[in-house]
């Protein structure tokens, strides 16, 4: 039976993946929702034009949204499907993603209710990654307090000896 850790990894990654290649795919293409693309073309104008440094090194709007929603489907894919290590640096990846737009969200002022999502969707990245993280060699240490602890019993018993 899988261990409440790896049921909460696997949930976690499944249902955050799934959200940013939702939610990616809304950045790149109107198919999904017209009304949702049209909102998100109009957001990264006004994060471009907050950021007038970004115009300076070549970024426009468009570049940024696209930039930004093909890191949301790739990462939510990697979540999704692939196993390992890769998980990690794609959850890394899109905990920095959420950092950055509420980052943008805070610079044009928008209100909660506009970035709340971002600031959950951070939360769980956190977790999840903080729970991966999690040392796999507890039982071990466990192992070597037992073996610790049993040698420190001979030793007085050799003493008493």
């Amino acid at each position: 039976m899988a261990s409440p850790r790896t049921v909460t990894i696997v949930a976690l990654s499944l249902a955050l993946g799934l959200f940013f290649v939702f939610m990616g795919t809304i950045k790149l293409t109107p198919r999904l929702s017209k009304d949702a693309y049209s909102e998100m073309k109009r957001a990264y104008k006004s994060y471009a034009k907050a950021l007038p440094g970004l115009k300076k090194i070549g970024i426009s709007s468009v570049l940024l949204r696209k930039i930004i929603g093909s890191l949301e489907v790739g990462c939510g894919v990697v979540l999704t499907l692939v196993p390992g290590r890769p998980k990690d640096v794609a959850n890394f990846l899109l905990l920095l993603v959420m950092l950055a737009v509420l980052f943008f969200h805070q610079l044009v002022g928008d209100p909660l209710k506009r970035y709340a999502h971002a600031l959950v969707f951070g939360i769980l990245l956190t977790c999840r990654l903080l729970i991966a993280r999690q040392s796999d060699d507890r039982p071990e240490r466990e192992d070597s307090r037992e073996e610790q602890h049993l040698n420190d019993q001979e030793k007085n018993k050799v003493k008493q000896s």
